[in-house]
């Protein structure tokens, strides 16, 4: 709830519209977000585990994507419930304060994804570029460091924007045709002049989006480069394959970030900008450890032991029991 002064009006409810679809296919698509959510639960909370339990998973590649788990973790349980919510109602209510906190937590999520992806592109430019220098520049007081960076400059650079966001005048109006609390779509209900807001965003987008991204498109050209002068090709694969995950997440990431922000809103319909909003909310969170287990066999052995060792611990559990 936003404290008014003399001439602010109190908006304390927010309507979010969601999804406007058809009611013949509301449960279709509630089940399948309600599969979505638990997968991506289910998916990134293995990777976690994997990564912590397993030895041969100790390495700053495996720490970092545990890493950007939890953040996918975060976003999807910031988004998706009052999201299934919304699907099943046509539209959700939610106080301003919890508008406000949802935008906080998503817009954390997403400033920490961005710096870890600029994180681990870093650990593949070593580990493919400078080979000798790797074991020495990336220790694991070295992975620690950036990831506590990451984290505490997301939370406390998002808060500064927030807190600015909370400062401004909302009208009577508060309706978001939206299935989340976004930036914009929040400025939307402002009566107040909001150029300061928006020249912030811009600044700290400039700093924690666009600059990491360019440091990846860098290395990446530098690791591209690398990986042609290998002179076998079957080498060239196995190089490639390190990284290959991680440029797919960065694509399709970085991707729906520049379509939804970057493009402008005018003549884009709210149906496709909330369908590309999906993609970086709802679709890479999913995404993330499908692909990187589809395509990592580390992940893959680490998985099949565990699944062996339950097995054979069953196998002892109904055989000691048959025994007795």
């Amino acid at each position: 709830m936003v404290i008014e002064g003399k001439n602010r009006s109190a908006l304390t409810i927010i309507h979010l519209l969601g999804f406007q679809a058809p009611h013949s296919i509301t449960f279709l698509i509630f089940f399948l977000l309600l599969i979505v959510y638990c997968v991506t639960i289910c998916g990134n909370l293995l990777i976690i585990t994997l990564v912590t339990y397993s030895k041969s998973l100790h390495s700053p590649m495996y720490f970092f994507l545990s890493q950007l788990s939890i953040s996918d973790i975060l976003i999807a349980t910031d988004i998706l419930p009052n999201t299934l919510h919304a699907v099943l109602m046509k539209k959700t209510i939610i106080s301003f304060s919890d508008c406000i906190s949802q935008f906080y937590f998503f817009d954390v999520s997403e400033t920490s994804e961005c710096l870890l992806l600029t994180v681990m592109c870093y650990d593949r430019y070593l580990a493919i570029c400078r080979p000798l220098h790797y074991t020495l520049a990336m220790n694991f007081q070295f992975c620690y460091k950036m990831v506590i960076t990451c984290w505490v400059l997301s939370v406390s650079i998002v808060l500064i924007l927030t807190l600015t966001i909370s400062q401004l005048t909302f009208c009577d109006l508060n309706v978001i045709d939206h299935f989340f609390c976004d930036f914009y779509p929040i400025l939307q209900l402002s009566c107040s002049d909001t150029s300061f807001v928006q020249l912030e965003v811009t600044l700290l987008s400039s700093l924690f989006v666009v600059i990491p991204f360019f440091i990846i498109i860098v290395s990446y050209v530098y690791i591209i480069i690398t990986i042609f002068k290998i002179p076998s090709i079957s080498s060239r694969q196995r190089v490639f394959s390190t990284c290959s995950s991680h440029l797919t997440i960065v694509c399709i990431y970085y991707g729906t970030l520049l379509c939804v922000y970057l493009i402008p809103s005018r003549g884009k319909s709210w149906d496709i900008t909330k369908f590309l909003s999906l993609l970086y909310t709802v679709a890479t969170p999913l995404m993330n450890p499908i692909i990187y287990s589809l395509r990592n066999k580390d992940l893959n052995r680490s998985v099949d032991k565990i699944i062996h060792y339950c097995l054979d611990l069953l196998w002892r559990k109904q055989h000691n029991v048959l025994s007795n």
